[in-house]
């Protein structure tokens, strides 16, 4: 996994900056209800999504694990963001109507308790929006994922959309909405796909030995426009809610 404290200076930059940021921001806010009065951005790093998560009536909060990610993004927000680790969120139970979690759940292999603390701090008619098949996404049928299908595998994955649905549903979470958004900027290019491999960023589903590493990149060197982007990926946003009456 990613030190995000060290990618912090560079993470917006790298991400989709304003563009993608906008987009998910814009997604988000589709499936939040008319008249909820508070959102939690859970994993919010820099606050680049964050901070457009605006609407008449709405107050926003970010909690992030990395203390370099709060930082910039207390930057933003203002006495708006908590150093907070997911699973254990410094808020009582029923005292928000709105969590999100975007680009979380396939981070870490923890997903359930993540879901699980936000069904504990949501209101009654409050809702859990989350990104789910995100390293699935980046799959957009390029000559980069040609060389790459036999490495992936999504069996896993801890944002699989039928296992957080399942989860969200054992919890009580009803299934209330979805939407897509797209990655801007972020096609992937086969020099950049090298690089990332070599940072680790594919950490979720390739466990790959240094040979199988080495002779992977190899391959991706010899294809052809090595800077020229490819498609960007199209996320997918899920919405859970606590249904009226359960407190």
């Amino acid at each position: 996994m990613l030190d995000y404290d060290a990618e912090a200076d560079r993470y917006d930059e790298t991400r989709g900056g304003v563009p993608r940021a906008r987009a998910a921001a814009d997604a988000v806010l589709r499936l939040v209800p008319p008249g909820a009065g508070t959102l939690l951005d859970l994993a919010c790093g820099t606050g680049l999504v964050t901070e457009r998560l605006t609407r008449p009536g709405l107050r926003v909060y970010g909690a992030d694990a990395a203390p370099g990610m709060a930082h910039k993004a207390g930057r933003r927000l203002p006495g708006g963001v908590v150093l907070a680790d997911a699973r254990r969120l410094p808020l009582p139970d029923a005292s928000v109507d709105a969590v999100s979690a975007v680009w979380l759940l396939h981070l870490v292999p923890f997903s359930d308790a993540i879901v699980a603390e936000a069904a504990r701090v949501l209101r009654p008619g409050g809702v859990l929006i989350a990104t789910v098949d995100k390293d699935a996404a980046h799959d957009v049928g390029s000559d980069i994922d040609a060389v790459l299908a036999p490495h992936r595998s999504y069996e896993k994955s801890s944002d699989r959309a039928d296992r957080v649905a399942a989860h969200a549903s054992a919890l009580g979470l009803e299934a209330a909405g979805a939407t897509r958004f797209t990655g801007h900027d972020q096609g992937n290019t086969p020099r950049g796909t090298v690089e990332k491999l070599r940072r680790g960023y594919f950490a979720s589903w390739f466990g790959g030995a240094p040979d199988t590493t080495a002779a992977l990149m190899a391959e991706l060197a010899a294809l052809p426009d090595q800077d020229r982007p490819r498609d960007d990926p199209e996320y997918r946003l899920v919405s859970y809610r606590r249904p009226l009456g359960r407190d």
